[in-house]
Protein backbone atom coordinates (compact mmCIF):
# COMPACT_ATOMS: atom_id res chain seq x y z
CA UNK A 1 0.00 0.00 0.00
CA UNK A 2 2.95 2.14 0.39
CA UNK A 3 4.18 1.86 -2.95
CA UNK A 4 0.53 3.09 -4.02
CA UNK A 5 0.58 5.88 -1.83
CA UNK A 6 3.38 7.15 -3.27
CA UNK A 7 2.95 6.88 -6.71
CA UNK A 8 -0.40 8.53 -5.99
CA UNK A 9 1.53 11.43 -4.52
CA UNK A 10 3.54 11.15 -7.88
CA UNK A 11 0.06 11.63 -9.94
CA UNK A 12 -0.87 14.65 -7.94
CA UNK A 13 2.44 16.55 -8.44
CA UNK A 14 2.63 15.66 -12.17
CA UNK A 15 1.19 19.14 -14.36
CA UNK A 16 -2.18 18.92 -15.68
CA UNK A 17 -0.79 19.81 -19.03
CA UNK A 18 0.20 15.76 -19.94
CA UNK A 19 -3.44 15.63 -20.50
CA UNK A 20 -3.08 18.15 -23.85
CA UNK A 21 -0.09 17.26 -24.45
CA UNK A 22 12.00 -15.65 -38.88
CA UNK A 23 9.65 -17.10 -35.95
CA UNK A 24 6.41 -16.41 -36.92
CA UNK A 25 2.86 -17.24 -36.45
CA UNK A 26 0.82 -19.01 -39.08
CA UNK A 27 0.31 -16.21 -41.43
CA UNK A 28 -3.48 -15.97 -43.49
CA UNK A 29 -1.67 -17.92 -46.55
CA UNK A 30 -1.23 -21.20 -45.03
CA UNK A 31 -5.02 -21.13 -44.31
CA UNK A 32 -6.37 -20.03 -47.49
CA UNK A 33 -8.33 -23.20 -48.12
CA UNK A 34 -9.88 -23.05 -45.10
CA UNK A 35 -13.16 -21.49 -44.63
CA UNK A 36 -13.53 -18.05 -42.96
CA UNK A 37 -15.24 -18.55 -39.40
CA UNK A 38 -16.45 -15.67 -38.06
CA UNK A 39 -17.14 -14.75 -33.83
CA UNK A 40 -18.68 -11.01 -34.27
CA UNK A 41 -15.86 -8.92 -35.22
CA UNK A 42 -12.72 -11.02 -35.56
CA UNK A 43 -12.29 -13.85 -38.37
CA UNK A 44 -10.37 -16.95 -38.18
CA UNK A 45 -8.30 -14.91 -40.82
CA UNK A 46 -7.30 -12.45 -38.99
CA UNK A 47 -3.87 -12.16 -37.45
CA UNK A 48 -5.15 -11.37 -33.63
CA UNK A 49 -3.07 -10.11 -30.73
CA UNK A 50 -5.31 -10.48 -27.14
CA UNK A 51 -4.02 -8.87 -24.55
CA UNK A 52 -4.36 -9.19 -21.25
CA UNK A 53 -7.20 -11.77 -21.20
CA UNK A 54 -7.17 -12.87 -17.57
CA UNK A 55 -8.33 -16.29 -17.28
CA UNK A 56 -7.80 -16.93 -21.38
CA UNK A 57 -11.47 -17.94 -21.99
CA UNK A 58 -12.16 -15.01 -23.95
CA UNK A 59 -9.06 -16.14 -26.69
CA UNK A 60 -10.26 -19.68 -26.08
CA UNK A 61 -14.01 -18.84 -27.09
CA UNK A 62 -12.73 -17.27 -30.62
CA UNK A 63 -10.46 -20.75 -30.89
CA UNK A 64 -12.88 -22.77 -30.76
CA UNK A 65 -15.48 -20.79 -32.91
CA UNK A 66 -12.43 -21.16 -35.81
CA UNK A 67 -11.38 -24.54 -34.55
CA UNK A 68 -7.83 -23.41 -34.59
CA UNK A 69 -5.68 -20.53 -32.65
CA UNK A 70 -3.14 -20.50 -35.18
CA UNK A 71 -4.03 -17.24 -36.01
CA UNK A 72 -3.50 -15.94 -32.50
CA UNK A 73 -1.39 -14.71 -30.05
CA UNK A 74 -2.57 -14.25 -26.44
CA UNK A 75 -0.97 -12.43 -23.82
CA UNK A 76 -0.97 -11.83 -20.01
CA UNK A 77 0.77 -9.56 -17.51
CA UNK A 78 0.63 -12.91 -15.15
CA UNK A 79 3.60 -15.61 -14.59
CA UNK A 80 2.47 -19.20 -15.46
CA UNK A 81 2.37 -19.64 -11.72
CA UNK A 82 0.07 -16.85 -10.66
CA UNK A 83 -2.51 -18.00 -13.74
CA UNK A 84 -2.68 -21.41 -11.91
CA UNK A 85 -2.95 -19.47 -8.32
CA UNK A 86 -5.46 -16.99 -9.63
CA UNK A 87 -7.81 -18.73 -11.90
CA UNK A 88 -9.94 -21.93 -11.44
CA UNK A 89 -9.52 -22.54 -15.39
CA UNK A 90 -6.98 -20.65 -16.28
CA UNK A 91 -4.43 -23.60 -16.59
CA UNK A 92 -6.89 -25.79 -18.74
CA UNK A 93 -7.75 -22.65 -21.06
CA UNK A 94 -4.28 -22.17 -21.64
CA UNK A 95 -3.55 -26.05 -22.90
CA UNK A 96 -6.18 -25.91 -24.44
CA UNK A 97 -5.44 -23.11 -26.26
CA UNK A 98 -1.96 -24.01 -27.09
CA UNK A 99 -3.09 -27.27 -28.22
CA UNK A 100 -5.28 -25.49 -30.77
CA UNK A 101 -1.87 -23.62 -32.20
CA UNK A 102 -2.27 -20.28 -30.18
CA UNK A 103 1.27 -18.94 -28.93
CA UNK A 104 0.81 -18.07 -25.24
CA UNK A 105 3.17 -15.50 -23.73
CA UNK A 106 3.16 -14.65 -20.16
CA UNK A 107 4.92 -11.23 -18.12
CA UNK A 108 3.76 -8.93 -20.73
CA UNK A 109 3.53 -5.67 -20.16
CA UNK A 110 0.65 -3.90 -22.33
CA UNK A 111 2.72 -0.72 -21.85
CA UNK A 112 5.67 -1.58 -23.19
CA UNK A 113 4.58 -4.90 -25.77
CA UNK A 114 5.55 -3.24 -28.89
CA UNK A 115 9.34 -3.93 -26.95
CA UNK A 116 8.65 -7.61 -26.33
CA UNK A 117 11.42 -9.87 -28.41
CA UNK A 118 8.74 -11.71 -30.39
CA UNK A 119 5.54 -9.44 -30.63
CA UNK A 120 8.13 -6.24 -31.98
CA UNK A 121 8.81 -8.49 -35.52
CA UNK A 122 5.14 -9.28 -35.59
CA UNK A 123 2.22 -6.99 -37.22
CA UNK A 124 -1.88 -7.50 -36.37
CA UNK A 125 -5.00 -7.14 -38.39
CA UNK A 126 -6.69 -7.16 -34.64
CA UNK A 127 -5.48 -6.13 -31.54
CA UNK A 128 -7.89 -7.03 -28.34
CA UNK A 129 -7.58 -5.57 -24.64
CA UNK A 130 -11.28 -6.37 -22.93
CA UNK A 131 -11.84 -4.18 -19.82
CA UNK A 132 -8.03 -2.76 -19.22
CA UNK A 133 -7.91 -1.88 -15.69
CA UNK A 134 -4.49 -1.50 -13.35
CA UNK A 135 -6.22 -3.42 -10.30
CA UNK A 136 -8.33 -2.01 -7.45
CA UNK A 137 -5.59 -0.10 -5.56
CA UNK A 138 -8.00 2.99 -4.85
CA UNK A 139 -11.89 3.51 -5.02
CA UNK A 140 -12.61 3.19 -8.44
CA UNK A 141 -13.46 7.01 -9.19
CA UNK A 142 -10.76 8.43 -7.20
CA UNK A 143 -8.36 10.33 -8.48
CA UNK A 144 -5.28 7.79 -8.37
CA UNK A 145 -7.47 5.16 -9.26
CA UNK A 146 -8.36 7.30 -13.04
CA UNK A 147 -5.03 8.61 -13.55
CA UNK A 148 -3.76 5.23 -13.31
CA UNK A 149 -6.09 3.50 -15.61
CA UNK A 150 -5.52 6.55 -17.84
CA UNK A 151 -1.57 5.62 -18.10
CA UNK A 152 -2.53 2.04 -18.68
CA UNK A 153 -4.70 2.77 -21.86
CA UNK A 154 -2.26 5.54 -22.96
CA UNK A 155 0.43 3.05 -22.95
CA UNK A 156 -1.45 0.40 -24.37
CA UNK A 157 -2.52 2.60 -27.03
CA UNK A 158 0.99 3.64 -28.06
CA UNK A 159 2.28 0.39 -28.38
CA UNK A 160 -0.34 -1.35 -29.88
CA UNK A 161 -0.08 1.39 -32.97
CA UNK A 162 3.46 -0.03 -33.29
CA UNK A 163 2.21 -3.54 -34.01
CA UNK A 164 -0.52 -2.90 -35.94
CA UNK A 165 -0.69 -3.42 -39.72
CA UNK A 166 -1.10 -0.57 -41.57
CA UNK A 167 -3.77 -1.18 -44.46
CA UNK A 168 -6.73 -2.70 -42.76
CA UNK A 169 -5.41 -3.24 -38.99
CA UNK A 170 -7.63 -2.06 -35.92
CA UNK A 171 -7.04 -1.80 -32.00
CA UNK A 172 -10.15 -2.84 -29.94
CA UNK A 173 -10.81 -2.15 -26.68
CA UNK A 174 -13.95 -2.67 -24.81
CA UNK A 175 -14.85 -0.26 -22.10
CA UNK A 176 -17.36 0.05 -19.45
CA UNK A 177 -19.59 3.06 -20.26
CA UNK A 178 -20.66 5.70 -17.30
CA UNK A 179 -18.65 7.05 -14.66
CA UNK A 180 -16.24 7.37 -13.79
CA UNK A 181 -15.15 5.47 -17.39
CA UNK A 182 -15.96 8.60 -18.99
CA UNK A 183 -12.87 10.07 -17.25
CA UNK A 184 -10.69 7.45 -18.81
CA UNK A 185 -10.14 9.73 -22.05
CA UNK A 186 -10.46 6.91 -24.24
CA UNK A 187 -10.61 8.33 -27.38
CA UNK A 188 -9.12 11.63 -26.48
CA UNK A 189 -5.63 9.51 -26.06
CA UNK A 190 -6.30 7.56 -28.89
CA UNK A 191 -6.26 10.78 -31.22
CA UNK A 192 -3.61 12.43 -29.57
CA UNK A 193 -1.56 9.23 -30.26
CA UNK A 194 -2.73 9.17 -34.21
CA UNK A 195 -5.69 6.64 -34.22
CA UNK A 196 -8.81 7.36 -35.33
CA UNK A 197 -12.25 5.51 -33.88
CA UNK A 198 -14.06 4.72 -36.79
CA UNK A 199 -17.08 2.57 -35.10
CA UNK A 200 -18.69 1.83 -31.64
CA UNK A 201 -20.44 -0.61 -31.12
CA UNK A 202 -22.15 -2.30 -27.62
CA UNK A 203 -20.84 -5.38 -25.98
CA UNK A 204 -22.33 -7.98 -24.77
CA UNK A 205 -20.88 -10.96 -22.76
CA UNK A 206 -23.52 -13.77 -24.22
CA UNK A 207 -21.99 -12.79 -27.89
CA UNK A 208 -18.75 -14.93 -26.83
CA UNK A 209 -19.82 -18.27 -25.25
CA UNK A 210 -17.69 -19.79 -22.35
CA UNK A 211 -16.08 -16.05 -22.02
CA UNK A 212 -15.92 -15.06 -18.10
CA UNK A 213 -14.89 -11.31 -17.30
CA UNK A 214 -12.62 -11.94 -14.27
CA UNK A 215 -11.70 -9.18 -11.63
CA UNK A 216 -8.28 -10.64 -11.76
CA UNK A 217 -6.84 -8.53 -9.31
CA UNK A 218 -6.70 -9.42 -5.31
CA UNK A 219 -8.29 -12.40 -3.08
CA UNK A 220 -11.57 -12.39 -5.68
CA UNK A 221 -9.50 -12.16 -8.83
CA UNK A 222 -11.56 -15.12 -10.11
CA UNK A 223 -14.88 -13.59 -9.66
CA UNK A 224 -16.82 -11.97 -12.23
CA UNK A 225 -17.67 -7.73 -11.92
CA UNK A 226 -20.91 -6.95 -13.32
CA UNK A 227 -20.14 -5.06 -16.84
CA UNK A 228 -23.12 -2.79 -17.04
CA UNK A 229 -22.96 -0.97 -20.03
CA UNK A 230 -19.80 -1.30 -22.13
CA UNK A 231 -18.83 -0.61 -25.28
CA UNK A 232 -16.28 -2.34 -27.76
CA UNK A 233 -14.78 0.96 -29.62
CA UNK A 234 -12.61 0.09 -32.96
CA UNK A 235 -9.42 2.24 -33.30
CA UNK A 236 -7.29 2.55 -36.87
CA UNK A 237 -4.41 4.80 -37.74
CA UNK A 238 -4.95 8.08 -38.89
CA UNK A 239 -3.17 7.75 -42.29
CA UNK A 240 -5.05 11.08 -43.73
CA UNK A 241 -2.41 13.47 -45.78
CA UNK A 242 -1.30 16.50 -43.21
CA UNK A 243 -2.68 19.68 -45.02
CA UNK A 244 -0.11 22.19 -46.63
CA UNK A 245 -0.20 25.78 -46.96
CA UNK A 246 1.04 26.91 -49.65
Amino acid sequence: MRKATKECEKLESESESEEDTDDDIDDDDDDDDEPEKWRRHYSSKHKMLLVGDGDFSFSLCLARTFGSAHNMVATTIDTQENIEKKYSNGVSNVRELEERGCLVLYEVDAKQMSQHFFLRTQRFDRIVYNFPHVGFLYREGSYCQIQLNKRLIKGFLSNAKVLLKEDKGEIHVTHKEGDPYNKWGLVKKAEKIGLVMHDIVPFSRHDYPGYDNKRAHGILSDAPFPLGDCSTYKFKLNNSPKLTIK
